[in-house]
């Protein structure tokens, strides 16, 4: 198969992701953009327009392990959770792997080691992290920089986008395909989640945050992954795993 007609096809593929877009509401209100075809399903958010939030265990310091567990906490406290996914890598004990900041709180240090094996270890891999004042950011892991106005980052591996550039050791015609989700940050500054509905390599996933002109993308996880967006008619609350980012309203 030549390149351009992969190319072509891969153009085919993804395309039409951003020309399906559905708003959604809670309450009346707007609160983030659906865009969907037969390959992907991507939520974009601005962080000051609900609640983001990092989630791993409850106030009983029990895992929550997936989205049903979650929603049901969050209707405990009068919450309505519209969209999860789930947030990073996890070890053998369901605990992050790398860093997990919750709430301000350092809860799982950073990982700079760069001569292991597996997806987080395809450097460099990178932060997903949100201030205290609602600014969202990707950042390659050795651009990160830990202080008081961290409210919530989780690291995980690889980085999808550089700077505006694919990550180096992805190759179009790669055959290694899995389901995959991550996360970028918009020119607007607005927060894109992305996941495949097929089976998908890492380049052909990381062209869709470059197509949406997302400087900074990262990889969160391979075939473990779930998105729960009821109004997408996207209802995977099961799972088990580690660190979980959450969006919610009010009741």
């Amino acid at each position: 198969m030549s390149q351009f007609f992969f190319f072509g096809c891969l153009c085919c593929l993804i395309s039409a992701c951003s020309n399906e877009q559905t708003k959604t509401e809670q309450n009346g209100s707007a609160v983030g953009s659906i865009f969907e075809n037969d390959t992907l399903l991507a939520f974009e958010i601005n962080p000051n327009d609900a609640e983001m939030a990092f989630y791993w265990q409850n106030n009983k310091r029990e895992n929550y392990g997936n989205f049903s567990n979650l929603r049901e906490d969050l209707n405990r406290q009068n919450r309505t959770l519209i969209f999860a996914a789930n947030g990073g890598m996890f070890n053998p004990l369901y605990a992050p792997q790398g860093l997990y900041v919750e709430k301000g709180e350092l809860l799982s240090p950073i990982d700079t080691f760069t001569n292991r094996n597996g997806n987080f270890y395809l450097v460099p891999n990178g932060v997903f992290s949100i201030s205290k004042n609602g600014v969202a950011s990707v950042v390659a892991t050795a651009d990160y920089h830990q202080h008081d106005s961290v409210d919530y980052a989780t690291q995980s591996g690889p980085m999808l986008i550089i700077n505006g550039e694919f990550h180096p050791l992805f190759k179009m015609d790669s055959k290694h395909l899995n389901i995959r989700n991550g996360v970028g940050i918009l020119p607007n500054g607005n927060v894109l989640f992305v996941i495949s509905k097929i089976e998908i390599n890492f380049y052909n996933f990381a062209h869709y945050f470059y197509k949406r002109g997302c400087k900074n993308a990262l990889y969160l996880d391979g075939y473990v992954s779930r998105t729960y967006l009821p109004q997408a008619n996207w209802n995977e609350l099961d799972g088990d795993f580690g660190v979980m980012i959450g969006v919610s309203v009010p009741n």
